[in-house]
């Protein structure tokens, strides 16, 4: 058996695809900014937009500055949070912990 996608018209497809490109050059946005500092990591978690509710929180973790990927991972773990994990599949206490980590 297998899984077909939907059919979709091509104003859906260029909709989507629309969608996909602006949440993508607004992560990248993101992501320089949090590599120059000027917007915090902690404000992110705190009140995230909805293009960073699908952002892998490593990805996140990965655009601070001083971070490679051992250290994403190791907070990752310290924190109990899935590498796969989004920033919107976080529970209350995974984004706290997060925050206070990231906080020290």
């Amino acid at each position: 058996m297998s899984i077909v996608a939907p059919d979709r018209s091509l104003e859906q497809r260029m909709a989507a695809l629309q969608t996909a490109n602006r949440i993508r050059v607004e992560r990248a946005k993101l992501k320089r900014c949090l590599e120059t500092g000027s917007i915090s990591v902690l404000d992110v978690l705190r009140e995230p937009d909805g293009y960073v509710m699908s952002m892998k929180v490593e990805q996140l973790l990965l655009a601070l500055p001083k971070f490679g990927e051992v250290k994403a991972r190791r907070v990752l773990i310290d924190c109990r949070i899935s590498a796969a994990k989004t920033v919107g599949g976080l529970s209350w206490r995974q984004r706290d912990e997060l925050i206070e980590r990231l906080s020290r």
